[in-house]
């Protein structure tokens, strides 16, 4: 079990702009969490002028608290009083499932996020139904089994902040569940072995039939195994072209494309720009 959240900047455009922009940081959540969920991300701005910042989505369920300018005006207008009939209700709250476009957001003024980044796989047991069912949408909380926290959860430090996080998490009582242990395992195995770039290979590693691979992935990542070796290799050529220039080719190939040409369109379709345009812009 990792004992340290992960370090890399992958799926985040321009990473050294974000970190000069904002305040980001990860932490791990309590043990027993660890199991499903890969790290909670806290973010804080006070900006003088609007920050956009662009994601390549991870295949991972997202719950999402955000405190900022525009959700205290809501509060102010009555809309979150009309929905909960409490003025002291948590932050607007959000489940956002497996993106597959581009995500965009624009920052303004002064503002804190709380995110919970479920492994691949982790979210089921919290929602006990299929998770393709989110994929590419964006529910407000309370959805299906998750209500909203009845304490605010971005306020105070980052320890008040992780605690309030484990037990909203603990409330929703996840269950076991030795289908979703095995998409986690699997999916965790896709994203650390490079050398994985088939499904059919893949399946015959791990003594998987690839009809119940992709049952298995859609029921509980909520997307295909396809999908995802082939956006863990994209985001890798994305964390690649923010450092030293490359050989698109050689990388082309290390990363089980045909030819330079089909990851510049995969690489371009993801992420808005060509690779020389967005190394060119980060550089």
């Amino acid at each position: 079990m990792r004992q340290r959240p992960r370090g890399d900047s992958r799926g985040i455009l321009d990473p050294a702009r974000l970190l000069r922009e904002v305040r980001f940081r990860r932490h791990l959540p309590a043990e027993p969490l660890r199991l499903w969920v890969e790290h909670y991300w806290l973010i804080d701005w006070t900006l003088s002028a609007p920050f956009e910042q662009r994601i390549v989505p991870h295949p991972a369920v997202n719950v999402v608290f955000r405190s900022d300018d525009e959700t205290e005006r809501d509060r102010d207008g009555g809309r979150d009083n009309e929905r909960d009939g409490d003025r002291d209700a948590a932050e607007a709250g959000e489940v956002a499932g497996v993106g597959r476009d581009l995500f965009r957001i624009t920052l303004t003024g002064t503002g804190r996020v709380c995110g919970i980044q479920f492994r691949p796989g982790g979210f089921h047991p919290f929602w006990r139904r299929p998770v393709a069912e989110l994929t590419g949408r964006r529910l407000p909380l309370p959805a299906g089994r998750l209500t909203r926290p009845t304490h605010p959860v971005c306020a105070g430090t980052d320890a008040d902040r992780c605690r309030a996080l484990d037990a909203a998490l603990t409330a929703w009582a996840p269950d076991r569940d030795p289908a979703a242990e095995e998409a986690v395992r699997l999916a965790e195995s896709i994203r650390a072995d490079r050398t994985v770039l088939r499904v059919d290979d893949f399946a015959a590693r791990h003594d998987v039939p690839v009809r119940r691979l992709q049952r298995l992935f859609t029921e509980y990542v909520g997307v295909g195994p396809k999908w995802v070796i082939r956006r863990y290799r994209l985001q890798e050529a994305v964390e690649r072209a923010a450092g030293a220039p490359l050989d698109w080719a050689g990388l082309a190939a290390n990363l089980g494309y045909s030819d330079q040409a089909h990851l510049v369109r995969d690489f371009t379709a993801v992420a808005g720009v060509s690779p020389a345009a967005y190394a060119r812009s980060v550089h």
